[in-house]
């Protein structure tokens, strides 16, 4: 399967292992899960998205987890993907993607919080492909900022 059966997206290609399994589902190697998953839209923005992270930004991927379960008020939720911190294990960011055809509204945003809520990370990424943001959290000064560009692994340091 090309790229170019799913929209176009504003992040370098990928070279997807792409296979069609049982009943004509097609599936895509996640290589942080180590298996095969789904093909759906926000799938293939999660494998594009953290291969940029991996190879262009210079995260770890051995720091990087796909599908983080957690508890939020009660009720089992999962983050799309969280970087974790090389000392002490604490989350460092969380990203949550949406397919293309997805608006990146105040409710993703919302959806995010509700994550760090539990995880107190101090960056929260989000994208469908097209559009990234990142905020920065700084707890000392209780302030939320947008970035400008999503910040490399160093600049994370």
């Amino acid at each position: 399967m090309k790229e170019k059966s799913f929209e176009q997206l504003n992040l370098p290609p990928i070279d997807a292992q792409i296979r069609e399994a049982d009943g004509g589902v097609m599936e895509i190697f996640d290589p942080l899960r180590r298996r095969y998953v789904r093909l759906t839209p926000e799938e293939w923005v999660r494998q594009h998205f953290t291969s940029f992270l991996i190879h262009q930004l210079r995260y770890p991927a051995a720091l990087m987890q796909n599908e983080v379960k957690l508890v939020v008020n009660g009720v089992e939720r999962r983050c799309d993907t969280v970087l974790f911190d090389r000392i002490g294990g604490r989350p460092r960011i969380i990203v949550e993607y949406k397919a293309p055809s997805v608006s990146l509204t105040s409710r993703v945003f919302q959806q995010i919080n509700s994550y760090n809520s539990v995880l107190h990370a101090n960056y929260l990424m989000i994208s469908n492909g097209c559009e990234h943001f990142c905020i920065h959290l700084d707890y000392d000064a209780s302030t939320a900022n947008f970035l400008p560009t999503l910040p490399s692994f160093e600049q994370l340091l």
